[in-house]
Formats: structure tokens, C-alpha cells, sequence
């Protein structure tokens, strides 16, 4: 019985050392670049319904401006990605964890954020914007007094709501937003008249709701908050491989293979300054 629960011990303990992610899962405090390179792959974690960023299709299948993007970034590299949903609002501890390698999926750049993550450089720039149903008569943000409002959990905006408390939080019913895991869940209950107003990028909200030929029948406007940019966030250990992501966003930029993703998603290049003048 004592040699079975060692040999049960020593297999658990196995599972537990290679069962997270690649290169810098049982290394978070290493620079794992050459990790990266010898086993060939890479994991990034992301929200599988922030449309048009990340998002799984009607046959399952990983698509989205961001998609496209990181597997060209490490195609240059030979490097394959391998995606893994995650609960969006534990994205950095499963970063700190090694579940995954990388947070790239219209990941915002906060000063918060910038205390635990290292980021690469900016690539788009997002806004964080008000929708409302155009029935409800909603067309600003001064009219959203004593209205339900609802975000997701762990999103740059519902970050931003709380941070800056005087532009919506103090004067929406409760003092509050409702949060909700996904956005397309908030969409649901917007439509279904649950909710008066949600807080979204204005990537997402105009994505989505053009797909679903909605957009005449909704106000989108901007909820006071300054512009945001979207980078990609690594563990502050990874310097090499934030390098590496910076010059293939320049290489593919110059090779007008970014720009060519951009209009396939967007119909126009959204790329950032930064990445232009590099």
C-alpha cells in the first residue's frame, strides 16, 4: 500500500509539472524565449466570443483580427499558437500561473495592468463606448441618470468605470454596473430590455451588431473615457519574446501583410502610429 500512494504521488506530482502551458509554464520567472523556439509552440489565452478580436465560429473554429494576427506573428518564428479560452477576468493570474504564455485578445493597456504585465507595443487603438436601444430615447451620457448599465467582468471599461467613478459610476442606478462574463451575454439582456444601456469597445459593438444587421437599430456613443490601445500582455520575465513580437509586427507591416489582416476585419488599416513608424 506505502509503494502504491508513492507511485500515485510521483505520478500527480508529473501531471501537475506538465500540465500547464509551453515553454514558460514551469518557468514564469524565466525569460523562455529559446524554451519557445525549441518546443515549437506557444499558448495564448483568450476570450473566445470578443468579436471581431478573438472568437469561435458556428464549426468551432478559432477566427478574428487577433487570430490572424499572433499566427502571423509567429509564423516568422515557426512557431505554432495554441489557443485556450479563459475566464477573461482571472487573465493575469493564469499569465502569472504558466497556464498560458501570452494575454492577446483586444487586450487594453492600463497603468494597472502595466505593474504586472510587460506589454508590447501598441497595435489599434479602441474607445470604450455607451450602446443603447434607440427605442429607449438614450443618446448620451447625461441621460444615463438612475439607468441600468451593465459590462463585463474583468474588462478595461468595467476597470476604467470604477477608476473614474465621476463620469458614470456615480450617478448609474446603484452605483453600479451589471457584469456579466461575456459580452455577448450583456448584448442578449440589452435586447431583451434587462439592462438600459451596456458599456463595450466600440470594435466589439460595432462588429457584432453589423453582423446581426442591428446596427440602425441601436445609438452607439463614447462614454466619456479616454481612447485606449490594445498590445499584447506577457509575464515581465519574457523581454525576449515581447522583442520578437515587436519587430514581426514592424516586418509585417512593412511587407503590408498587417494592413491586408486589418481591411480583411476592419475594411480599413487600424494599425497604430507606433507600429507604422517604427
Amino acid at each position: 500500500m506505502k509503494k502504491i500512494k508513492i507511485i500515485l504521488y510521483i505520478i500527480s506530482t508529473f501531471i501537475l509539472l506538465t500540465g500547464c502551458a509551453s515553454g514558460g509554464a514551469n518557468k514564469p520567472k524565466n525569460d523562455n524565449w529559446k524554451d519557445f523556439e525549441n518546443s515549437k509552440k506557444i499558448v495564448i489565452g483568450f476570450d473566445n466570443t470578443f468579436v471581431p478580436m478573438g472568437f469561435q465560429d458556428k464549426s468551432g473554429a478559432n477566427i478574428g483580427f487577433d487570430i490572424d494576427l499572433a499566427n502571423a506573428v509567429f509564423a516568422e518564428y515557426g512557431i505554432n499558437v495554441e489557443w485556450q479560452a479563459i475566464n477573461w477576468d482571472l487573465k493575469e493570474t493564469e499569465l502569472k500561473n504558466g497556464n498560458i504564455d501570452l494575454i492577446w485578445n483586444g487586450y487594453s493597456r492600463t497603468k494597472e495592468r502595466e505593474q504586472n504585465v510587460l506589454f508590447t507595443d501598441d497595435y489599434m487603438i479602441n474607445e470604450q463606448v455607451i450602446v443603447t436601444k434607440k427605442t429607449s430615447g438614450i443618446t448620451k451620457v447625461s441621460e444615463l441618470k438612475e439607468k441600468v448599465l451593465g459590462a463585463q467582468n474583468g474588462s478595461s471599461g468595467y476597470d476604467v468605470f470604477n477608476a473614474e467613478p465621476k463620469v458614470l459610476k456615480d450617478f448609474v442606478k446603484g452605483n453600479d454596473a451589471t457584469q456579466y462574463e461575456s459580452f455577448n451575454e450583456a448584448i442578449i439582456d440589452l435586447e431583451n430590455e434587462r439592462i438600459e444601456a451596456l458599456l463595450i469597445d466600440r470594435v466589439y459593438a460595432n462588429y457584432y451588431l453589423k453582423q446581426q444587421n442591428k446596427l440602425s437599430e441601436y445609438n452607439i456613443f463614447s462614454a466619456g473615457f479616454e481612447s485606449e490601445s490594445f498590445s499584447v500582455g506577457a509575464r515581465k520575465a519574457d523581454k525576449m519574446l515581447v522583442e520578437k513580437i515587436n519587430s514581426a509586427f514592424k516586418k509585417l507591416y512593412q511587407e503590408k501583410k498587417f494592413q491586408d489582416i486589418s481591411k480583411k476585419w476592419f475594411g480599413e488599416d487600424v494599425v497604430t502610429k507606433d507600429i507604422k513608424n517604427r
